[in-house]
């Protein structure tokens, strides 16, 4: 009897030398790297620069910040993969301003919501109350004697011709909306203000926000540079020029180190 020859077995696959990637290969990664990275930053996560002092000493000018707008999106009935939820008291929230700047345009601020729909709002002294609760605020700023100012502070008691910068639209859409001594947020609405209350243009100069003016959630800062107040809204070559390049020479004495990765709250 002829006993077969055993064959050779095949060479093991953790011996086999990995092939290269192809030029091909590696542009269709990089685009969908770049396809990726487009829907996170268009649809989920924004950065927005702070402008102003309106939110110190929670944002400070100069302040980059990753804002989360996907829980804060119109909810759809063909996916659970996003946890969509409402508005909360006290948070943050970056949106569209209702009430339009002079050039017509609608300005991206972000405030923190005193009122969502129902609540009862109004101020003494500086001090906010909610539903009959005076709110302990260790974010706002407290008014003084030097700055304060009857209808910033007792709100909505002072008529709205007596303050400052009140736009007119809101001047009579105010009326509506108080009810007694408060102001009662309508469905659909909120009332937002700045934490530096003595310095903020805010829900008691230009109204509600409307639902659908919504943006995201500023979740921490990236970076923090030491800004003027008024840099943010130099818009000529010129201006811009100068700015970038101050910024450029100055990058690491005046960037906020400790700020880096600070969770907005």
């Amino acid at each position: 009897m002829v006993i077969p020859k055993k064959q050779p077995s095949a060479p093991q696959d953790s011996k086999r030398q990995p092939r290269e990637e192809t030029h091909l290969e590696g542009l269709a990664s990089i685009t969908s790297m770049l396809i990726i990275w487009s829907f996170v930053m268009g649809f989920v996560l924004q950065n927005f620069v702070i402008p102003s002092s309106s939110m110190a000493s929670t944002l400070l000018v100069g302040d980059h910040v990753i804002v989360e707008r996907a829980t804060l999106a119109p909810a759809t009935s063909w996916t659970n993969l996003i946890p969509y939820r409402e508005l909360r008291r006290d948070e943050p929230v970056v949106f569209f301003r209702p009430a339009p700047n002079p050039k017509g345009q609608h300005d991206i601020l972000v405030k923190r919501v005193i009122g969502i729909p129902g609540d009862r709002i109004h101020l003494r002294c500086g001090i906010v109350h909610r539903n009959g609760v005076s709110l302990d605020e260790p974010c706002a700023a407290k008014p003084t004697p030097a700055n304060y100012d009857p209808y910033n502070d007792e709100f909505p008691a002072i008529s709205p011709a007596k303050g400052r910068g009140v736009t007119a639209e809101w001047s009579l859409d105010l009326l509506d909306h108080i009810q007694g001594e408060d102001l009662v947020v309508p469905s659909g609405m909120y009332f937002v203000m700045g934490d530096n209350r003595s310095n903020s243009y805010d829900g008691r100069y230009w109204g509600l926000v409307p639902r659908a003016n919504l943006i995201g959630r500023p979740l921490f800062v990236y970076w923090s540079f030491e800004t003027p107040e008024d840099d943010l809204y130099k818009t000529s070559p010129s201006e811009r020029a100068s700015s970038t390049l101050h910024t450029m020479l100055h990058f690491f004495d005046e960037t906020r180190w400790s700020r880096t990765f600070h969770r907005v709250n």
